[in-house]
């Protein structure tokens, strides 16, 4: 994709540093670091999307903000389908889809996740090898993927945001559970217990060191807490993100040369990126400028939207709400309060239900971990 303009002396000491640190390996270590660096490039794969999508879209911002495309991918080929269960033919569609805008100075950052069944008008687009696909009316956001691939999403993505996407990371069920246990899982507190038996998540309400697979069926999970809409899943989602910043920012990554490189060969062999980002160095000077950002630093919504009036089972964007939020993004301005204020429950932090008068029962303790271990099993929710 077409580089982001950036703060000009910050951006040229990062991506210096990055190429310096990279070249020192190599030297360093000889031929092995050699071939770790080939290894390490040769793991990602990536996607010309500007070239497919030509100068037909937002301009890219000048201020040294930009914006990231994350597409989590439902898609059930190889290893997907042991994990996630259900049809294991070819088709995928964005399961998970969030737009990440980082402010201007790179030490904060807003996401805004777009519910997945947001009927939207999709352009027209061409896939990845070369096939004009039609544009559709009051189509469901996730087909875009399903129909063009990247190229169509992030087409799609910036007609409906009126955004410049600059990069783009897409990342599958079994990635997704490869970098959980890569960086040594993560934790979630539940104030209610969670039964789905769709994606096989079991857990007592409490806190929960979960791996990959554990994680990975909680931000599926749907079902089994709250009002099983998309909505309350998104909600589990952002948690998700929240608790792996938090374990990222604590194992002392770059301090530890041995675990640098497990988990850089297993993030760079579960993502597809843009074209820009398509190589070790790119992505260690993306990493780089984003790593003063936490938990603390990020805010999380989901788009604003409402029940669609043509179907109960599909929603549209709530104006003026929505509209204030991409005018925000599109300005490097914090999202607005009124639509923070007004985001859903997170159903698996809900209050818990009072007992009955003259009932008695233990109480629920979320911040006490739970010694009952979550269960999970691969399942065909989708």
């Amino acid at each position: 994709m077409a580089e982001h303009k950036r703060v000009p002396s910050r951006r040229r000491k990062v991506l210096r540093w990055s190429a310096c640190a990279v070249a020192a390996l190599v030297v360093a270590g000889g031929g092995a670091g050699a071939y770790a660096y080939l290894k390490l490039n040769g793991n990602i794969k990536s996607v010309d999307i500007d070239s497919r999508l030509g100068e037909a879209r937002p301009p890219a911002a000048t201020d040294g903000s930009f914006n990231i495309l994350v597409l989590g991918s439902d898609s059930r080929v190889g290893e997907n389908g042991d994990l996630a269960g259900g049809d294991t033919g070819d088709s995928a569609r964005s399961d998970t889809a969030m737009v990440v805008h980082v402010y201007q100075d790179h030490s904060r950052a807003s996401i805004v996740s777009i519910p997945r069944d947001t009927l939207v008008d999709r352009p027209q687009c061409t896939d990845g090898a070369g096939k004009a696909v039609p544009a559709a009316k009051r189509a469901m956001y996730n087909s875009a993927f399903e129909a063009g691939g990247a190229t169509c999403a992030v087409k799609t993505t910036e007609q409906l945001t009126g955004l410049r996407m600059d990069h783009y990371l897409q990342v599958d069920f079994a990635g997704f559970a490869r970098v959980v246990d890569a960086i040594g899982g993560a934790t979630v507190t539940t104030t209610v217990a969670i039964h789905d038996k769709d994606s096989g998540l079991d857990l007592p309400a409490g806190e929960h060191h979960l791996d990959g697979q554990q994680a990975l069926a909680f931000v599926r999970t749907r079902h089994g807490v709250g009002d099983g809409s998309d909505l309350g899943r998104i909600e589990l989602q952002k948690q998700m993100v929240k608790s792996l910043l938090q374990q990222a920012g604590g194992i002392g990554l770059f301090s530890n040369p041995v675990k640098l490189w497990s988990i850089g060969d297993t993030m760079t062999k579960s993502v597809t990126t843009d074209s820009a980002l398509g190589s070790v160095n790119s992505l260690v000077g993306l990493v780089q400028e984003l790593k003063g950002i936490g938990p603390d630093q990020l805010s999380m919504v989901t788009l604003p939207v409402v029940t669609a009036p043509s179907d109960p089972n599909r929603v549209v964007e709530q104006q003026p709400q929505a509209g204030n939020v991409w005018a925000a993004l599109k300005a490097d301005q914090p999202l607005p309060q009124a639509v923070v204020s007004a985001q859903p429950e997170n159903p698996a932090q809900a209050a818990p239900t009072a007992p009955a008068a003259g009932a008695a029962g233990p109480s629920v303790k979320p911040s006490v971990k739970s010694s009952v271990q979550p269960t999970v099993k691969a399942s065909a929710v989708r």
